[in-house]
């Protein structure tokens, strides 16, 4: 039942499922085609669709492809309320089940070794599991993360409840030694962190990752760059489709040497490493990131420092804030292109308005993890007739090529690039 929920592709033959892909992709086209024509903009020309739809980019590793997976810990099929696993079920339904993910076809073998090895941990500690904050227990989440260089790094959320901190240092070290010298060495951690949690998230500025073992960073190679990676870190799910992705972004941002590229990181909480500018930094004359997170600032000039890119300023702070500030001064007579990565919440009004009204921006690509979702209004405020209520002044954009990514197979998901010029 869990495979049916979290991949309900599973049982189909790959091809099979890029074009499930494919129809579903089509069906938003044609949806932000009808509300375009809503709006007076004659959109249907490419058979009921705003613009033309390439068939969906394979990803280039079908299975075991995460390296990310965060793991509950919650009550068994069997009732053991020590149990690791992906959640089934619904608190609406109260049936919330947590089962183990030895099956799942997207998580890799790495992953399930240490949700299997920490279960064993807690399942041997004297303190109980953490299930609902109120009721008491310590014992949370677990996230592993893991990259194409072998290195693994995990992290466990513990709520403290009222332990002081003799009891929280004896946690850390019994944990430090179960992974380093006892049964959970078998993992062969790169890193292992320890976050004291008393909310479903914690950033590392609300609650500090505590490196109890092993090196403070994982790396990742994209595109032949070295991404150092940290506990809160953004990174694309899957690795391989991300590089082919990045690929087909500078592909189609058309980029030259005389370019400027606003890579728009729009990440909630996570640090969005501003990868997609700094694997393109080499094509164009000048990459201008912006991230909220000031420790991803950090780590994408450190990035950039690293494989030698010096061609970059990051500015720290709410897309929102930073970007119209940044536009309304802009002079700079080379060709500026946006690359914009929103969560599934979508870009923040001011973002767009910003985007609209810079004459200079010509080229837009705005890549959605849901663009079924708030990304469709978003897509509607850059396209629409120019609105001086909205302060909607700039010439709008028209969809171009609309381009869909397999970055999660198994999975009904897919990532759509949709090109807008103007």
């Amino acid at each position: 039942r869990l495979a049916n929920v979290a991949t309900p592709l599973w049982r189909l033959p790959y091809q099979e499922q890029l074009q499930v892909k494919y129809e579903s992709q089509r069906k938003i086209l044609q949806t932000l085609a009808s509300r375009l024509e809503e709006l007076g903009i004659d959109a249907e020309k490419h058979g009921g669709l705003c613009c033309p739809l390439q068939p969906v980019v394979p990803s280039p590793v079908i299975n075991g492809y995460r390296n990310k997976s965060t793991f509950s810990v919650n009550r068994g099929p069997d009732g053991n309320p020590k149990t690791v696993g992906l959640y089934v079920g619904t608190g609406k339904a109260r049936n919330i089940v947590c089962v183990k993910a030895n099956h799942m076809k997207n998580i890799p073998p790495k992953h399930k070794q240490v949700a299997q090895c920490y279960e064993e941990f807690i399942r041997h500690s004297p303190l109980d599991p953490c299930i609902l904050f109120h009721e008491g227990g310590h014992w949370r989440e677990l996230v592993v993360r893991t990259t194409s260089r072998g290195h693994t790094m995990a992290i466990i959320t513990f709520h403290p409840q009222e332990l002081g901190q003799e009891a929280l240092a004896t946690q850390k070290a019994l944990l430090k030694e179960f992974f380093t010298y006892g049964p959970g060495a078998v993992c062969a951690l790169t890193s292992l962190y320890f976050q004291e949690s008393t909310m479903t998230r914690c950033s590392h500025e609300q609650s500090p990752f505590q490196l109890l073992h092993g090196e403070p960073h994982i790396f990742e190679e994209v595109l032949g760059l070295n991404f150092r990676i940290s506990p809160d870190a953004f990174f694309q799910i899957n690795t391989g489709g991300a590089e082919v992705l990045y690929q087909a972004v500078g592909e189609l941002s058309q980029a030259g040497g005389d370019t400027v590229l606003l890579d728009i990181c729009c990440g909630t909480g996570e640090q969005w490493l501003c990868t997609i500018g700094l694997s393109l930094a080499h094509r164009v004359s000048k990459i201008i990131g912006i991230e909220v997170v000031e420790k991803a600032i950090e780590d994408a000039r450190w990035n950039a420092a690293f494989n030698g890119i010096s061609n970059c300023e990051f500015h720290s702070g709410k897309a929102e804030a930073v970007l119209p500030q940044l536009l309304s001064s802009w002079e700079d007579a080379r060709p500026l292109i946006a690359v914009v990565n929103p969560s599934r919440a979508g870009l923040h009004y001011r973002v767009v308005r910003a985007i609209r009204n810079c004459k200079s921006i010509r080229r837009l690509l705005y890549i959605s993890c849901k663009p079924e979702g708030e990304a469709m209004r978003n897509f509607l405020e850059l396209c629409c007739p120019p609105d001086p209520g909205k302060k909607l002044a700039g010439e709008p954009f028209a969809p171009t090529l609309a381009l869909p990514f397999d970055m999660f197979p198994h999975a009904a998901h897919c990532e759509l690039v949709l090109l807008f010029t103007r």
